[in-house]
């Protein structure tokens, strides 16, 4: 797992994700009820940076290996950064991909699927963060 160190001292993972949007719907992964750290919530696919990895080759290889698609690595600065005490995460909106996504990270999310605005507040999300910046990206869209 690559980390990063804050001024505190304090070591904090380094996170890339995604924000795939297809028109006026994203792409998101339910979390396994089993998983450690956010367990039972919806959260974008991603996931950490290796040692020595830039952190768009980490979103290209992450998407790979979580959703079977394959995308191009990200040109210019993520859409959105999420810093908390446990991790820093870089989100990229992504649209244009190869491939369908599925589930093929079986041991991570139980279930993946396609939202549009008007659902995703039932959903419980793994940010607080993520419904607004769900809606302004949609509306962009």
């Amino acid at each position: 797992m690559s980390t990063s160190a804050s001024a505190q001292g304090v070591t904090r993972a380094r996170i890339v994700t995604a924000l795939l949007r297809d028109g006026g719907r994203v792409l998101l992964c339910h979390r396994s009820p089993r998983r450690r750290w956010y367990p039972d919530v919806w959260d974008l696919p991603g996931g950490h940076v290796e040692p020595g990895e830039l952190p768009g080759v980490a979103l290209v290889r992450e998407l790979r290996e979580e959703l079977g698609i394959e995308v191009a690595v990200p040109v210019g600065p993520p859409m959105r950064q999420v810093r908390t005490d446990a991790f820093d995460m870089q989100i990229w909106l992504i649209e244009s991909w190869t491939g369908t996504p599925v589930n093929v990270a079986l041991d991570e999310h139980d279930a993946i699927g396609w939202f549009q605005g008007d659902e995703l507040g039932e959903l419980r999300l793994a940010h607080d963060s993520y419904l607004a910046m769900f809606t302004e990206a949609l509306a962009v869209g």
